[in-house]
C-alpha cells in the first residue's frame, strides 16, 4: 500500500508508517500543501496512492463520484477524529490501526479505520 496523508497529518505519521513498512508521504511532501481536495484525490490516483484523512465529508463524496462515474480509485482510509488524535503521542494508534488494512486491496473502497480497543 502506498499512502498520501491529508495535510491536516504531521510528516512523524508518515515515518511512523514507513518504519513498519508502509510506503506513506504527506501532501506537503506531494507539492500539494493548500490543494483542493478533489486535485489531491486526483494526485492520489494518479500515483497510485490510497489516501489517509479524517476529512469524511469532502473525500467520502469524492470517491462515490469517482465509483458513480465508472472510475477507478486505489481506496480512501477514513480516520475520524473522534477516535484517532493527531497529536503525538496519538501516531503510534494510527500507525496500528492502519496496519491491519495496509495488505488488502482497498481498491474503489472506503474503509473506516477503528481504533485498537484496550484489554
Amino acid at each position: 500500500m502506498r499512502l498520501l496523508l491529508d495535510e491536516m497529518y504531521p510528516p512523524t505519521l508518515a515515518d511512523g508508517l514507513c518504519a513498519v513498512g508502509i510506503e506513506a508521504t504527506t501532501v506537503a511532501a506531494a507539492g500539494l500543501a493548500g490543494s483542493p481536495d478533489a486535485e489531491v484525490f486526483e494526485a492520489a490516483i494518479a500515483g497510485g496512492y490510497v489516501v489517509l484523512t479524517e476529512n469524511v465529508g469532502d473525500f467520502a463524496r469524492l470517491a462515490a463520484d469517482y465509483s458513480t462515474a465508472g472510475r477507478q480509485h486505489p481506496g480512501l482510509l477514513i480516520a475520524l477524529s473522534s477516535r484517532f488524535s493527531r497529536r503525538p503521542s496519538g501516531i503510534a494508534a494510527l500507525v496500528a490501526a492502519v496496519q491491519p488494512v495496509a495488505q488488502q486491496d482497498l481498491g474503489d473502497r472506503v474503509v473506516y479505520l477503528k481504533a485498537a480497543t484496550s484489554s
